[in-house]
Formats: C-alpha cells, structure tokens, sequence
C-alpha cells in the first residue's frame, strides 16, 4: 500500500525544462532566447545568442531588478519582467517576443519519465495535483502532452494570488485534492519556494532542478511513496 495517498508536483525545473535556466553546453536559456530571436528573423549565432544571455544574467543579479518579482498575477509578473528586460538593454520588439516565448505554455518540454511516473502514481490510487507559481495557465501543456487525465487539480499562483513558499498555497492544492497534509507528498526543485511546503505539515522531496528532458529523478517519487517504478521509469 502507497504511503501516502496524494501528490503535489511543481512544473517547472520538477516536470519541465525551465526555459531562463541552464543548457549544457551552451548559453544560460540558450534555447528560449534562439526561439525569440527566430520568431523575429533576427540572427542566432551563438555569439549573439550569448551577449544576450550575458545582459540577462548580470541584469538579473541587480538587487533592484530581482526585488519585487510575483507570480500573484500576471500583471505583476510582467513588471518584473518588464524590469529585467529594461535593465538588460533589450529592446521592445526582442522584450515582447522574449515574453511571448516564455508564456508559450507549449514550449516547455516534459521530462521523459514524467509520463510513467504519473502514470504509475495513478494506478495506485494517488490523487495529483500541479502547484506552481507561474503567470500562465498550464493547463494546456498537460492536455498537449496527453498528461491532463492523470491531474486531479491544479494550484497555480495567478489564479489564487499565493505564491510558494506561502502554506496557505499548498492548502488550496490539498483542498482541490481533498487531503490532509500528513497524508500528501511535495516534490520539487526549489528550497526556498517549494521546501515551504514543510511549514503547511507535507513531507517534502527536492530534487536538482531539471536542465535536459532525459534526465532521470521521478523514480524517487514513486520510490518515498513506496511504489514500484516499472520498465519505464530508470533508477
């Protein structure tokens, strides 16, 4: 019998590559500003594509810029942006196709175990919930990938105006679950966002953020919830 009856998963890093994050081998967020850029017919060599990922990341490292960001709404997430961008020196055309890409909810490549490993949580029972701060609804990315009839709810910070590591967000996701919090696992990448879940009474499992689709982690999570992986799922 599972030890826990269910699970909350965040998306990006846990489920999904995180687009403004690493790229083995290449430029941070290499392959999100590669997509922008093509979307404007602008060039793509990866000595622009690197000045851009330089500004971004020292743009980024300002303590007026990362002040102040929220996933509450998207409003709020888009004046974050909208300051990182300006302070990186991005012009308006690059700015709105940079944001265009990173609210593409079908952009976000799932990991390769992520369907096994929904579908084994599933089959034993577990209910799933996606909790996520995120400015966009996922909902579509799930339907797309045909991973949609494995959630049971998702918590998303736009629609609640909460963000992690707040334990009244995780009580939204165990409220659209039903469960208690003893009885629930929370699984993913971030100690400062997602390990506040241990505040709300969840046992809770980081894991390293993702930074390629054939990295291999979600077997940890059937494994705390005492579920056996299958042939699909690597240990």
């Amino acid at each position: 019998m599972p030890y826990f009856k269910a699970v909350l998963l965040d998306w990006v890093g846990t489920l999904v590559v995180p687009k403004w994050g690493p790229a083995p081998g290449r430029p941070k967020g290499a392959p999100w500003i590669e997509r922008s850029l093509l979307l404007l017919g602008r060039d793509t060599s990866e000595s622009e594509i690197r000045r851009l990922s330089t500004s971004l990341s020292e743009a980024g490292s300002r303590p007026d810029v990362a002040r102040g960001w929220s996933d509450a709404s998207a409003d709020a997430h888009r004046d974050g942006y909208t300051r990182w961008v300006r302070a990186a020196g991005i012009d308006a055309a690059l700015a709105d196709a940079l944001y265009a890409t990173l609210s593409d909810p079908s952009g976000n490549p799932f990991a390769t175990d992520v369907e096994p490993t929904l579908a084994a949580l599933k089959g034993a029972g577990l209910k799933v919930a996606v909790i996520s701060d995120i400015h966009f609804d996922v909902r579509p990315a799930f339907a797309q990938a045909g991973l949609d009839a494995y959630v049971d709810g998702y918590a998303l910070s736009l629609e609640h105006g909460l963000c992690k590591p707040d334990p009244a967000f995780f009580g939204v996701a165990l409220d659209q679950l039903g469960a208690r919090p003893e009885e629930t696992l929370m699984v993913g990448d971030r100690s400062a966002r997602d390990g506040g879940a241990v505040e709300a009474g969840l046992t809770t499992l980081l894991l390293p953020p993702l930074t390629g689709t054939t990295e291999q982690r979600l077997h940890l999570v059937l494994g705390a919830c005492g579920i056996a992986a299958d042939n699909g799922i690597s240990r």
